[in-house]
């Protein structure tokens, strides 16, 4: 054996970072388990995460009770976890929700910043000009902004972050892709790409949509993987402090087709500043692990990143791009519409996957949920109306 310890968490992704500093934090002797960003992700032949960017949106409001508060428990120990790691991951520029006036979309969003007390100003028509000038809306459209402790964050940043603040406290940190795990009458053995095996008493699996993969669990999670395109419009240095007070923006159209959200302007590793718009017109169902590799891969799809294009034009018409690319992702839906927190057979191997498109603002608390399943042998529920169990195929 390569080494044995109380909890494995298979999978470095945003959720098992994060689930993976809660559970060393309590003093538990973890093992961390995933690779790291591929340099080439067209050569490339091994797992992926969808985390493997500079820009996600981060804020409280939301349509959903559950997931707002997931949001703002997350968001509460940003700061701590920046600066117990020195990795800064978080931008505070708000973030817009429009949407019909009158709308049931806005009224729950209405509810669930109410229910949590968080402060957010409604905005008519002529506050949306006055307030975003960059922004074209619609006649019909209204907006609910939240302008403190929401914005954006860095989610490879804060993947590093989640992983410091775990080695930190005594985690070990292992990059390599898992390939089996098999349970044994002593624990859960756990095998990596490079032949090398751990033991532990019991594991965590977060892959994200990788945990369709026959190779890890006993019984399939009742798992939708989405293929999504991301489209990147570059920013021009003559834009950008035109453009530099934009919020996150989140519009909710009439369909999923007319529905979107944008990044404001920020600098990725290239050195240049991009908008993120993402918002597929449709869906593209990857049902086994092959195809979501074969997708990441792919590079994205075409006719995806010409209707964001369209969005972008709407939304933005003042805006020109200097450049444009796009990029592939996923989304991991589950049957609840909330992440899967439970076990998977025995009390050794549990499931920690399905953020629903939703989940990277909110990492922290659940793997926060997820560590407490593991440590009290149940989901710390308290505050949510809704269950974590998961549904399996």
């Amino acid at each position: 054996m390569s080494g044995t310890f109380d909890t494995i968490v298979v999978g470095k992704g945003m959720m098992g970072a994060s689930a993976a500093r809660h559970l060393a934090s309590s003093g538990a002797n973890v093992a961390l388990i995933g690779p790291d960003e591929p340099g080439d992700w067209a050569t490339h032949d091994g797992v992926f995460s969808s985390h493997y960017d500079n820009g996600r949106i981060t804020r409280t409001i939301d349509s959903d009770g559950d997931w707002a508060r997931m949001a703002r428990r997350s968001i509460e120990r940003y700061h701590a976890i920046e600066s117990r790691s020195g990795i800064g991951f978080y931008t505070e520029v708000g973030c817009l929700i429009a949407g019909a006036e009158g709308g049931a979309y806005l009224g729950h969003v209405d509810a669930a910043a109410r229910s949590l007390g968080v402060a957010i100003a409604h905005l008519d028509q002529p506050g949306l000009r006055s307030r975003f000038p960059s922004f074209s809306f619609r006649g019909h459209e209204r907006g609910i902004f939240e302008a403190r402790d929401a914005g954006h964050v860095n989610p490879l940043a804060l993947v590093a972050a989640e992983t410091v603040c775990a080695a930190m406290a005594g985690a070990s940190v292992i990059s390599r892709e898992v390939t089996s795990l098999v349970e044994t009458a002593d624990g859960v053995t756990v095998t990596t790409i490079d032949g090398a095996a751990y033991q532990a008493e019991n594991v965590l699996v977060a892959t994200g949509g990788f945990a369709l993969s026959d190779r890890l669990l006993r019984r399939t999670p009742a798992l939708q993987v989405m293929a999504r395109t991301v489209l990147f419009a570059e920013v021009a240095e003559a834009d950008r402090d035109r453009l530099s007070a934009m919020p996150s923006l989140i519009r909710n159209g009439a369909s999923e087709a007319d529905s979107f959200y944008l990044l404001p302007p920020i600098r990725y590793p290239d050195g240049k500043t991009y908008i993120k718009i993402g918002g597929d017109p449709d869906d593209l169902q990857l049902r086994d692990e092959a195809a979501i590799r074969s997708w990441f891969r792919s590079g994205g799809r075409a006719a995806a990143a010409a209707h964001l294009a369209r969005h972008l034009a709407d939304i933005l018409p003042d805006f020109m791009p200097a450049s444009t690319h796009f990029s592939p992702c996923v989304v991991s839906l589950t049957e609840t519409g909330y992440p899967y927190i439970g076990y998977v057979e025995s009390d050794r191997v549990a499931l920690l996957t399905g953020g629903n498109g939703m989940a990277a603002k909110s990492c922290d608390e659940i793997g926060r949920l997820g560590a407490s399943l593991i440590l009290d042998g149940k989901v710390d529920g308290e505050g949510y109306s809704q269950s974590f169990a998961p549904v399996f195929a």
